[in-house]
């Protein structure tokens, strides 16, 4: 249950580890901090969001404290914390964490090494007992580690065939040389076939000490009490001597320029530099640097109006104590000689290190970063998370520190940063250059041992202190109780009330199907459509619409699903910016020429890229050759479109009768309505409802595809049916029950059991039931090494047939109904997930309050209804197998 947090940079997806956020609203968060006599550091925040807790323990090492020649030793150890602690097995911490919600977690840092995991409130107890138990001592035997490897490698595999990954690889070496820097904490093949359970062993006894961590809760909790339970669970546990960290000496950077090949549908372009690290006095200024150049507002976003980028971003990752890695990424379409938008940005960096950055930028980014810790409060989780980067990641007190940091920056001291750190002559060029895929080509049919029916497992006893606890089945109470109303015109507006942070979140979305509403030869109107929002109002052009949501600290984004974040102060004005952008778009004929060539740009590359060649042959196998689901833009048909195609889409899709928002935040249904009716209630339709739902389609037959990726060693492979239901068939239930028997609760579950935990084949697989009014998908996805491809589906079908033929066991059903009924909790521990489940439910067709009707549901099913419902509908020999990467063997 683990995975390496490798912020891979994506285009337009960059983590930036401004974690940051104020817990000085004592009326509603509470802070408790305390050092047990033993050492352990504890910060209990409070927070009745939900009745939700997140518990978060943090090891002060990680990829540093490895030994030469043994890169992946932390993340061994971390992946063998789950393979058995004091007095629990590895089927018991599987057992409970499954039937706790499954949302349990780690990650292995460069300097610390985090294990998470969100529970519903009332199992607070049993999560803080499973987490000492492992601080106590761990099992690390060897027949276990031997286990565990082939996971761990199929891992490596996975992140050695992802592009961005292998530059991130390449650059820490080059910015890091000579330091622990150099090598991240995933670790090789080769080193873990050299490492034993023995040296996981003293690992562990080395740095898994509670003088060495910091336990962090966050959520729904009783300070007082929780203390009291952490200090019987983890105040016996003896203080250890621990070894010197390692000194980080970094060497003068020296400039360099490759190029990577890559399975993106597009060419990126990297400049990178080293940054100041986390415990420099420069950090919060170099935040606030990136934030300035990242800005929308700034030169490097002024590329992509130009039509010189498809899009840009600047970041900071791989923030270490010593150093961090700054980039400015580029996309532009494949085939493209880099020179140019290389020179231009270079041109760019090195201009706001000589000459400095726009003061009003710097303004801008001091406020937005002030209110992004109010949002933060927002999310459990991320509460949690906040304050375990700020204190084990940063080395703060407090995550208000940083805020406090951030509010001290000056433009002066933004400039000093730039001058310092932007020198162009010592950055890092990287080019990741597309490799087309070759053609789709059928594979040889799946064939290869009998399938026999497996076993059910055997139920597993769990520890006296676990078990009444986590068996137990309750039909959670709904916490959330929205104001559904209509406005004046047809929007549906729907209101929570939650005072987590003075702030204000809408999500709002147009039901729409751009395969149904596109008229003939006009593909690709939907995806310009969408580009241009970003282009400003019929009243402000993009740089003033920019500037007045950047006055008030507030992020928008306008189209078919739309959303806004702003303070309780600014939430009229901010709805006001939102209305204007959703309704009166610029459209503006210049910036539609621009967006309509580079949307047929980047659509040729998409055409030639793996992952579309994947994904069409998957849906080409699936649907009926003239299902309107296969239509597709081309370069052609993105090419031929006038803005009046763009305007006649706009004009039929966006409409305030298929419109639906949700609100939640620091505002009730009397103060939300009226603004909006105010800004909202102009907008009219015209004309009849369009039909938006695709039809029923036929049961597909079987096939075998194989996609050729030259940059990927490991193959992905998808196992996917259509299936005759859809998500309001009465054997949905059953079907998603009898889903979370097979997957969803990590090893404790058949799938995650037999791929990995048994054979070894795969780090993760995952299994889904995707239904909407007139569709319903199921799949089984996994990554391995070619030579497993058929080994690993081989187990899939036993373990797909014994669901269609034996009944689960009563072991298994209620661990999967516990499952689902927690994870029902553990869905409203934040508002963007609240809201987002209001949106996605209203669209749907379903009531509000349709998670506590499945609940019920859940709760009454049998082992017989889901044998029947999976005997009826899943027929393991119908799968179509799509294969990228490597021929399977």
């Amino acid at each position: 249950m683990s995975v390496l947090p490798r912020r891979i940079v994506l285009l337009f997806t960059v983590i930036l580890m401004a974690g940051v956020a104020a817990p000085e609203n004592e009326k509603r968060n509470s802070v408790v901090r305390v050092t047990l006599d033993n050492g352990l550091r504890v910060v209990i925040v409070r927070d009745p969001l939900a009745p939700v807790v997140t518990v978060e323990e943090n090891y002060l090492a990680g990829g540093n404290e490895t030994q030469v020649g043994f890169p992946g030793m932390a993340h061994a150890q971390e992946h063998m914390a789950f393979r058995g602690c004091a007095g629990v097995s590895a089927d018991q911490i599987a057992a409970i964490y499954a039937q706790l919600g499954g949302t349990v977690n780690a990650d292995t840092q460069q300097n610390i090494t985090q294990y998470f995991v969100t529970v519903p409130a009332q199992d607070l107890d049993v999560a803080l007992r499973l987490d000492s138990a492992c601080m106590q001592d761990v099992e690390d035997s060897q027949e276990q580690w031997v286990e565990e490897r082939g996971a761990i490698e199929q891992e490596v595999s996975r992140d050695l065939s992802n592009p961005t990954y292998k530059f991130i690889t390449r650059l820490n070496e080059d910015l890091f040389s000579g330091t622990p820097y150099a090598h991240d904490a995933l670790g090789t093949k080769p080193s873990f076939d050299a490492t034993t359970g023995a040296m996981l062993k003293k690992f562990y006894r080395d740095w898994y000490a509670p003088n060495n961590a910091i336990l962090v809760i966050a959520g729904d909790v009783d300070p007082a009490a929780t203390l009291a339970k952490v200090k019987q669970f983890y105040g016996p546990i003896k203080r250890r001597p621990l070894p010197a960290h390692p000194e980080i000496n970094l060497q003068p950077v020296k400039g360099e320029s490759f190029t990577l090949d890559s399975n993106l549908p597009y060419e990126l372009v990297f400049v990178s530099f080293r940054m100041p690290g986390t415990s420099s006095p420069d950090f919060a200024a170099a935040r606030i640097l990136s934030d300035v150049i990242a800005s929308q507002r700034a030169d490097l976003y002024g590329l992509v109006p130009l039509g010189k980028a498809l899009g840009t971003e600047f970041g900071l990752t791989e923030t270490y104590p010593k150093a961090s890695v700054g980039f400015a990424l580029a996309a532009v379409a494949a085939s493209t000689d880099p020179a140019p938008i290389t020179a231009e940005m270079k041109a760019i960096l090195s201009g706001y290190a000589s000459n400095g950055v726009p003061a009003p930028l710097v303004e801008a980014s001091r406020k937005s970063e002030i209110a992004s810790a109010e949002f933060q409060r927002n999310s459990i989780p991320e509460l949690a998370a906040t304050w375990s980067q700020a204190l084990a990641g940063e080395g703060r007190n407090s995550p208000a520190d940083i805020v406090e940091a951030m509010k001290k920056v000056t433009t002066g001291d933004v400039n000093r940063v730039a001058k310092t750190y932007l020198t162009v002559q010592n950055a890092i060029v990287a080019t990741l250059k597309p490799t087309a895929s070759g053609e789709a080509v059928a594979g040889k049919g799946f064939g290869g041992a009998e399938v026999t029916t497996a076993a059910p497992t055997k139920p597993v006893t769990l520890p006296a202190w676990a078990e009444a606890s986590v068996k137990s089945l309750k039909i959670p109470t709904a916490t959330a109780h929205p104001a559904d109303l209509t406005l004046s015109n047809g929007v549906r507006l729907i209101v929570e009330t939650e005072t987590a942070s003075p702030t204000v979140t809408i999500i709002g979305s147009i039901k729409h199907e751009p395969v149904l509403q596109t008229p003939p030869g006009k593909d690709g109107a939907d995806g310009v459509l969408g580009e241009l929002f970003s282009y400003g109002t019929e009243t402000r052009d993009r740089l003033a619409f920019q500037e007045a949501l950047d006055d008030i600290a507030a992020s928008e984004t306008g189209g078919v699903s739309f959303n806004l974040k702003a303070l309780k102060q600014y939430f009229a004005k901010g709805v006001e910016l939102l209305a204007d952008n959703e309704l009166h778009p610029a459209l503006p004929p210049e910036a539609f020429q621009i967006v309509r060539d580079q949307s047929a740009q980047l659509t040729a590359g998409t055409l030639a890229s793996p992952g579309y060649r994947t994904r069409r042959a998957l849906e080409s196998a699936l649907l009926p050759k003239d299902d309107p689901a296969l239509r597709e833009a081309t370069p052609k048909s993105i090419s031929s479109l006038t803005l009046d195609d763009v305007k006649d889409y706009y004009a039929k899709v966006f409409r305030p009768d298929m419109t639906t928002i949700a609100v939640i935040g620091d505002i009730t249904p009397e103060e939300a309505r009226p603004v909006f009716e105010k800004w909202f209630g102009g907008w009219k339709s015209a004309g009849a409802k369009p039909a938006v739902i695709l039809p029923a389609v036929p049961a597909n037959q079987p096939a075998t595809v194989n996609v050729p990726d030259s940059t990927q060693v490991q193959d992905s492979v998808e196992l996917a049916q259509e299936i005759g239901v859809n998500r309001f068939h009465p054997d949905y239930y059953a079907l998603q029950l009898g889903d979370h028997v097979l997957g969803g609760g990590f090893y404790a579950t058949r799938l995650y059991r037999d791929l990995r935990q048994k054979a070894g084949y795969v780090y993760n697989v995952d299994n889904a039931l995707r239904a909407t009014e007139a569709r319903a998908t199921y799949s089984v996805t996994y990554g391995c090494d070619p030579e497993n491809v058929s080994k690993a589906r081989l187990l899939v079908e036993q373990e797909l047939v014994a669901m269609r033929t034996t009944n689960v066991s009563p072991a298994e059903l209620q661990q999967a109904k516990a499952l689902l009924l927690r994870q029902i909790t553990l869905s409203e521990s934040s508002e963007d997930a609240v809201a987002g489940g209001f949106i996605a439910r209203a669209l749907g067709g379903l009531p509000l309050d349709e998670p506590i009707r499945a609940a019920q549901r859940y709760y009454a099913l049998s082992a017989d209804d889901i044998r029947t419902a999976f005997e009826k509908w899943i027929h393991p020999d119908a799968f179509v197998q799509v294969v990228r990467g490597p021929v399977p063997k």
